[in-house]
């Protein structure tokens, strides 16, 4: 039996445990064993030197891992493209955010805002800056723990109007999923996978990514609300 050990972030947190089963069902001598935390602190311990075989993150912290040689060069796998999106507590009404001014009303009416430190949180923290509304709602954000869900600050009512990848949302109770972000200010992250640098067995690795790029789990990304990268 061979084992793969595995670190990912939280959003890919679902879909990775539907992979590894559909992976199972075609590979029954290797065992995947997936540990899903947030993301920066996923980094960390791999820059720590924590043993891992695999890593799933997103890009550009993947391109980081390779930059200094915690993973391995050329074995990132660009595994989905995951989109942000809105939601505020069941129940409440659901704001306009068809267009970019739409969206911008949005954010300025809502009494409190939320998002995570993760890649679409960076990303939206620009986004304010951009229109010149930063300093504007700075009291108003709460920014979720590292693995902690936006969905559920949410669904607790201490965010009005929260933001995180969609595959994120899906399923929380107690939210109402507003929709994705429109297309001119729209945030789109890549979550790929890579081989570690402490890796004991990297052509198992690589088979496990390839698999996880195949046609054949296209129809699982989309069903947790990605698409296929």
């Amino acid at each position: 039996m061979t084992t793969l050990r595995l670190i990912s972030s939280m959003a890919t947190k679902p879909l990775l445990a539907d992979l590894v089963a559909l992976y199972k069902a075609q590979a029954p001598d290797v065992q995947v064993l997936v540990e899903s935390v947030g993301g920066v602190d996923a980094a960390k311990r791999v820059q720590a030197g924590e043993a891992f075989d695999g890593v799933v993150l997103a890009s550009d912290a993947i391109d980081k891992l390779v930059a200094s040689g915690h993973v391995l060069t050329g074995s990132r796998a660009d595994l989905v493209r995951s989109g942000v999106a809105v939601a505020v507590p069941a129940g409440q009404p659901v704001p306009d955010i068809s267009t970019e001014a739409a969206l911008k009303a949005a954010i300025l009416a809502a009494p409190t805002l939320g998002y995570s430190t993760g890649p679409s949180g960076v990303q939206l923290a620009k986004q304010f800056e951009a229109w010149g509304i930063a300093s504007e709602i700075a009291q108003r954000i709460v920014q979720a723990k590292p693995g902690v869900p936006v969905g559920s600050l949410v669904a607790q009512g201490e965010v009005a109007l929260g933001f995180q990848q969609l595959s994120e949302m899906l399923g929380v109770q107690g939210i109402t999923i507003v929709g994705g972000l429109p297309q001119a200010v729209e945030i789109i992250t890549t979550f790929s996978g890579s081989v570690a640098a402490s890796c004991a067995q990297p052509e198992a690795m690589r088979d496990l990514l390839a698999f996880w790029q195949s046609p054949a789990c296209d129809a699982l990304k989309r069903q947790h609300g990605m698409a296929p990268a």
